[in-house]
């Protein structure tokens, strides 16, 4: 296959091949779920995964990696079911205050050259914590206008899909097609050379930190706003979908190679790939494991893809 077409291209597919085989099997399995209330309600929540998945690839561009996104999203959930609803000001000003958290974690980290799995792991314990004080209980309501826009009901395609599209090409334009993305890129990719043409590494840590921040409330809002209510555990598995999203669209762990456009599909495919098990009637004990079994499949096929690329140079 690879003499017909490019490695590269095959890699730049993938995530789209991947997919659009979860797609196909669901439909043979269940016909009716090829309609927009069945799109609708299988990838209802893939928009939450996918601003969480953005926030993760935003981290791991500058060669970090962030084990407190699904905390995170889980207390903005519960900022948004309680102060965004009853003091909107204080509850702005909160969430405000936490991406400046999060720029500041990034700070930290440079500064004093730590490890971000280690940071970023003690920071998941305090947003739990702050979000069992929140929200000691399942409850909360999330405000109305917030309900509104997540479950607007667009023509032909769902609200779901088309804000997913419209994340991964703003985020894809800002960060592969501008010159100040590929200063942020560059600083994980090739961090001597950034800072020999004079770009401070602090603030591109800064800028990316405040980022996954800024993408941890959309997804935490989003998420409270399909669920109208917040729990401190609502988002706690985003952590490990974060993380599988970006790999799966064929981000690296180090080198500042990722791809927003490939990130939202391994989002949206983690999602169909929940549907799937649940069609073919798999035990919800099961799923996270048969969810882990589908990833290391595609994750050996892009392995074998990078390795014809590799003989192929």
């Amino acid at each position: 296959m690879t003499r017909f077409v490019s490695p590269r291209v095959i890699r730049a597919l993938l995530p789209a091949l991947s997919m659009a085989v979860l797609l196909v099997a669901i439909f043979v399995i269940q016909p009716r779920a090829m309609s927009y209330f069945g799109l609708n309600l299988m990838l209802n929540l893939a928009l939450p995964i996918a601003f969480a998945t953005m926030a993760q690839l935003c981290v791991i561009t500058v060669n970090d990696l962030d084990l407190s996104i699904g905390s995170f999203v889980s207390f903005c959930a519960c900022v948004g079911a309680t102060f965004l609803n009853d003091t909107p000001l204080l509850g702005v000003a909160v969430l405000v205050g936490c991406v400046g958290v999060y720029a500041a974690v990034g700070a930290l980290i440079h500064l004093r050259n730590l490890p971000s799995i280690v940071v970023t792991l003690g920071m998941s314990f305090v947003w739990l914590g702050c979000s069992v004080l929140l929200l000691p209980t399942p409850g909360g309501t999330a405000p109305a206008w917030l309900i509104a826009i997540v479950k607007f009901k667009t023509p032909l395609i769902p609200f779901a899909i088309l804000a997913s599209i419209a994340l991964a090409l703003i985020v894809h334009a800002g960060l592969m097609k501008s010159a100040a993305g590929a200063v942020l890129r560059g600083s994980g990719g090739n961090p001597q050379a950034i800072a020999r043409a004079g770009w401070s590494l602090l603030r591109t840590k800064v800028t990316m930190f405040a980022l996954a921040g800024c993408f941890g409330v959309l997804a935490g809002l989003s998420l409270v706003g399909m669920t109208t209510s917040a729990d401190a555990n609502i988002a706690l598995r985003y952590t490990l979908l974060s993380i599988a999203g970006v790999i799966l669209g064929g981000g690296e762990f180090v080198g500042g190679r990722v791809s927003p456009i490939g990130a939202v599909l391994g989002a949206l495919t983690l999602a169909l790939a929940g549907s799937l098990l649940s069609f073919m009637q798999i035990s919800p004990d099961w799923q996270i494991g048969a969810q882990g079994a589908i990833l290391i499949v595609v994750l050996a096929l892009r392995t074998l893809v990078n390795r014809a690329e590799a003989r192929a140079a």
